[in-house]
């Protein structure tokens, strides 16, 4: 027995001694794997950061002339009261209408069934038509709700008439741009060895961003014009509602890819419509804290774009590596998609902080009053890396669903994605600025 015993203790002894010696070890190793996982990472992932990260740099410059431009609208958000509740669904539109095209050319360029090459062919007729068809739909649907939201919380504001003409007429004149940059970005990324869905999202955010709010600038004195005889606002008012409905429907009644197209996209956009005039009803409520503090007025613009930008790679990536078979539709991340996470992060921690400092500076630079370059880092960093660890789940769980139901991930998940990192951003920019701002 005591043998037994003794054997028993010399057992449990060693046993305890190479727990310690493998403990110790794992510990003591633990700088080597990090530093081996991390160039495995980094090895994986080189292209996606860098094509990423110059893409989202050069974009932000794209998001500081719109900050800027709004951070210097005072007279026209003065003047024409509710025009701040349609800005955010104007910019989100366009990103979200042109981002799907983007996304849609990526992925017919990855598989295949479309040349780099500038030249006519079915594919790009049928999704320029479509674009086109939802520029008008969505450009209507948007202003009925934002007035729609206006009246639900008793905000002052211009006539529907108004709201509907304005939306339309920058809608077709950020079209006309939006269109050819676009397909330009695409093509041109993919022939000269670049993937495009690390390239053009942001890119096509940035420059939506940029072109919509002198747009809507355009539209507004347009509409002012116009305001001179009732009568004419009025007539124009039911053409362009009679040249939507006839658009849709022959987009509907039509037998190639535009039906699939406009009818996948439709009612996503329509969400995303609501979404992004909710977001304008946030900032329109807050618009009184935004306008003493212009840092955060010229960082609404570059938060939402760079945000949107960020989903939207991830969202085009797991889209193609979805219909390229890289990417399983399973609910439960697996290494390429979390190679993804850590890349989209990774661009997160150096994006944020750089946006803040860009809009205290060009806040500085037109002598207007900043919250300062702590605050503003601050401001941008937290409400970002927050707003991204959310989205990452679900831009991951619209892409998986989407695709397992037969949809086209590359109709959903980027308008819906970048709606709701619109009105997220807005509630958590906002937020976070009133928090810090209160505590300092």
């Amino acid at each position: 027995m005591i043998r037994q015993f003794g054997d028993s203790s010399v057992t449990l002894v060693v046993n305890f001694i190479l727990f310690l010696f493998n403990g110790i070890k794992f510990i003591v190793s633990l700088p080597a794997r990090l530093v081996s996982n991390i160039r495995e990472f980094l090895a994986d992932t080189d292209s996606v950061l860098k094509e990423s990260l110059i893409a989202l740099s050069i974009c932000a410059v794209g998001d500081l002339s719109a900050g800027i431009i709004l951070g210097n609208m005072d007279f026209f958000l003065k003047t024409y009261p509710g025009l701040m509740v349609i800005i955010p669904g104007a910019i989100g539109m366009r990103g979200n209408i042109f981002g799907s095209f983007g996304s849609r050319l990526s992925t017919h360029l990855h598989i295949g069934t479309l040349s780099p090459e500038f030249k006519r062919s079915d594919i790009l007729d049928e999704n320029i038509t479509a674009s086109l068809i939802l520029t008008m739909v969505l450009s209507v649907l948007l202003a009925v709700i934002a007035k729609v939201i206006c009246i639900i919380f008793k905000f002052p504001s211009i006539s529907v008439y108004d709201f509907v003409l304005i939306s339309f007429i920058a809608g077709l004149a950020s079209t006309i741009i939006m269109l050819p940059i676009t397909m330009f970005i695409s093509l041109k990324s993919f022939e000269g060895g670049w993937d495009p869905d690390n390239v053009t999202t942001p890119f096509i955010a940035a420059v939506g961003d940029f072109f919509t709010l002198p747009a809507i600038i355009l539209s507004v004195l347009i509409v002012n014009f116009l305001g001179f005889n009732p009568i004419v606002k009025i007539v124009l008012f039911i053409i362009v509602i009679l040249i939507t409905l006839v658009s849709l429907v022959s987009a509907y009644t039509s037998d190639n890819e535009v039906r699939n197209i406009v009818r996948q996209s439709t009612p996503v956009l329509f969400l995303c419509s609501i979404l992004g005039t909710v977001a304008g009803g946030i900032l329109n409520n807050s618009l009184s804290t935004l306008l003493k503090n212009q840092t955060l007025l010229t960082l609404v613009p570059l938060f939402s774009g760079e945000s949107g930008g960020l989903v939207s790679i991830l969202g085009a990536r797991l889209s193609s590596g979805l219909h390229s078979g890289l990417i399983d539709p399973v609910l439960r991340p697996k290494k390429h998609t979390m190679e993804n996470f850590i890349a989209i992060i990774t661009l997160s921690i150096v994006m944020y902080p750089l946006i803040g400092f860009l809009a205290e500076s060009s806040t500085l630079a037109f002598h207007n009053i900043g919250v300062g370059y702590l605050n503003s880092l601050l401001i941008s960093f937290i409400a970002g890396l927050i707003l991204i660890l959310i989205m990452l789940l679900v831009v991951f769980y619209i892409s998986t669903i989407s695709y397992r139901r037969g949809l086209d991930p590359d109709n959903i998940v980027i308008p819906l994605s970048t709606s709701l990192t619109d009105s997220i951003s807005t509630l958590i920019l906002i937020l976070v600025s009133l928090g810090l701002l209160a505590v300092i």
